[in-house]
């Protein structure tokens, strides 16, 4: 017999103990989101939706909360399949 839950927790970690925490200026300590520590949509460069600029001609994320914020989950995995097929592409 097969259960259907319906789960929500995964899409929100918090690590308070983290010696960065938190990473980001926020305005909201309690729904700042630990889950994506690293963005993984940096790679999509100016195709990734966040607040970002260029440094030194380095992409610099540092006012960038999209990743931490609610929704994170929800904006993350509607890029993914951008993610995958950057990661997919064969190298000449």
């Amino acid at each position: 017999m097969r259960f259907k839950f319906k789960t929500e927790n995964y899409k929100f970690n918090q690590h308070k103990k983290c010696e960065f925490f938190p990473c980001h200026k926020t305005n909201n300590e309690a729904e700042f989101n630990c889950l994506f520590c690293y963005c993984p949509l940096y790679m999509l460069k100016d195709k990734c939706g966040g607040n970002f600029k260029y440094t030194n001609n380095v992409k610099d994320c540092s006012d960038c909360l999209i990743p931490h914020s609610k929704g994170a989950y929800e904006h993350v995995m509607s890029k993914m399949s951008m993610v995958i097929k950057i990661g997919s592409e064969k190298e000449e």
